[in-house]
């Protein structure tokens, strides 16, 4: 059986111990030590990165270390020999990718298969328990894009000490973002990097605090919406409308502010260090299709499966026929990706059939030549996008595909709807209890209040629709990789400057996070 990795003890972001003393520690021993050298102040910064892993597991920091002197030297030697001996260099490529592949596979997919096998012909193999590495899907494929970059030329730098940072470096490891060689290298070679930047310290400081602050006030407090909901729908109970609704809504919200918000904060650390991590949320549920959508959420992830699966296996360069093939392929294979369980390979082919009328749609338009349909039909396509997207999460949330189906049951009103008691009333309740209406306003799984809940959600969702990301909110200043869109450098009270109002005000909220924080919770990403 495998263990989640969400039962074990690790450091969290959201945590006294990782803000007031490894963090501290770490950013004042890499200034002090980058006085002095360079290369010393990327050592130190690295053994940090192993020591925040290890705190965790000890026992998995030999996996990690061996994985990386393994991927190293494979691609010391694509690289070595790609000029002379390109054959070799192929097998090379080939031998590096198998062996990620493998390693990911028996933590991560051996019971899967081993519990399918055994179903299928009847049959009690056993592996035993199987506890998954924490990041491990996350340092496999920055390490397979690595092999990858090296045997196409790109990646040119075969440092070990950065190397190892690159794929240690903390603000990254556990969730993302999947890293590419080019981008983090270089950063990692500028020599002031190790010179105080108190821009980039007050602008990281800025970030991490506003993502803390998503994290406890938002994510945590959806949680308590969505959790009740599902569990009890996964101990066999039947949610009325309104439940099924407010669970499923409530989990997308917690799933989107719970991600934006480790996104935000890993942003916010790596500047404290001089580091641009690319930017990995973009503000998907504004999306007005799921391509959109899918070039939003978990950016580097999409960019990693097209460049690295989609693209290999012939991209759209085959016709319409193999094009809608290969992305229903890499969808089912980003699915299982995020999980070994079949509601993520239905969640991954739900996208994936998704993208196929999203593209089956445009070549339509494009043949009939019919033009957009203005405000109200890009409205109407981001209500149909988002409402999509939350029927996969269904998926993507439950335990089972049956826990799914009755969630997907309740939310298509199969098992009645509970309305406040207040409309029991009006003459016309007789006629709605007929059709299934109940009038106690209660969620009859959770016993809770679901006009207060429902209030919290409209709020919830309007910061989601109408407020900015935090790019937008930082755009006068270079926070990420990706340059900020100048169409959103304007002046105004939403976007940030080093003033005093605006420190007040971020001191303020950082201060009411942080005396919050008895209630931790780990990020929903780091259990793939």
């Amino acid at each position: 059986m495998l263990t989640p990795i969400i039962e074990a003890s690790f450091m969290l972001f959201n945590s006294y111990i990782f803000i007031f003393l490894f963090l501290p520690v770490t950013v004042l021993g890499f200034y002090y030590i980058g006085k002095r050298s360079h290369p010393l102040a990327l050592l130190w910064l690295a053994v940090a990165s192993l020591f925040f892993y290890s705190w965790w597991d000890v026992h998995f920091l030999g996996l990690l270390s061996g994985s990386i002197v393994f991927n190293y030297s494979a691609g010391y030697l694509i690289r070595d020999r790609h000029s002379l001996y390109p054959g070799q260099a192929k097998l090379v490529l080939i031998g590096g990718i198998m062996a990620n592949l493998m390693l990911l596979g028996y933590f991560k997919y051996a019971n899967f298969f081993i519990e399918n096998i055994n179903n299928l012909i009847n049959t009690s193999f056993s592996t035993g328990d199987i506890l998954l590495p924490l990041g491990i899907s996350f340092f496999t494929f920055t390490q397979i894009a690595f092999l990858a970059d090296a045997y196409q030329g790109k990646a040119k730098e075969y440092n070990f000490i950065r190397y190892t940072l690159f794929v240690t470096y903390f603000p990254h490891l556990i969730a993302g973002p999947v890293l590419h060689h080019k981008e983090m290298m270089p950063q990692f070679a500028r020599h002031d990097i190790c010179r105080i930047n108190w821009e980039n310290i007050a602008t990281g400081l800025t970030i991490f605090l506003l993502g803390l602050a998503k994290k406890i006030f938002i994510a945590d407090s959806l949680a308590d919406f969505a959790t009740p909901v599902f569990t009890a729908v996964q101990q066999g109970g039947q949610p009325l409308f309104f439940e099924a609704w407010i669970g499923a809504l409530s989990y997308s919200l917690q799933l989107y502010f719970d991600f934006s918000a480790y996104s935000d904060m890993a942003i916010g650390l790596s500047l404290l260090f001089n580091v641009r991590l690319p930017i990995n949320f973009n503000s998907p549920y504004k999306a007005a299709s799921i391509i959109e959508f899918w070039r939003r959420w978990h950016i580097t992830l999409s960019r990693f499966l097209r460049d690295y699966l989609y693209i290999p296996l012939g991209g759209n360069r085959r016709g319409p026929a193999q094009r809608y093939l290969n992305l229903m392929i890499t969808m089912l294979l980003g699915g299982l990706w995020h999980g070994a369980g079949w509601t993520f390979v239905i969640w991954g082919g739900l996208h994936g059939l998704y993208l196929l009328i999203n593209h089956a749609w445009r070549e339509l338009k494009a043949l009939a030549g019919w033009q957009d349909g203005g405000r109200n039909a890009h409205l109407l396509s981001g209500i149909a996008t988002f409402l999509a997207v939350v029927v996969g999460w269904v998926f993507f949330r439950a335990d089972s595909v049956d826990t799914a189906m009755r969630m997907l049951n309740g939310m298509m009103g199969l098992n009645g709807c509970s309305v406040s008691n207040k409309l029991g009333r009006f003459e016309f309740s007789q006629a709605l209890e007929n059709f299934g209406f109940q009038f106690n306003g209660v969620m009859t799984l959770t016993r809770l209040k679901t006009e207060k809940i429902i209030q919290i959600l409209v709020v919830t969702m309007i910061i989601v629709f109408k407020l900015p990301n935090i790019a937008q909110i930082m755009a006068n200043h270079q926070v990420a990789l990706t340059a900020p869109n100048p169409e959103t450098r304007k002046p105004g009270f939403i976007h940030w400057q080093p003033s005093l109002w605006h420190a007040l005000s971020i001191l303020i909220l950082g201060f009411f996070a942080l005396i919050n924080l008895s209630k931790q919770s780990p990020f929903l990403y780091f259990q793939f």
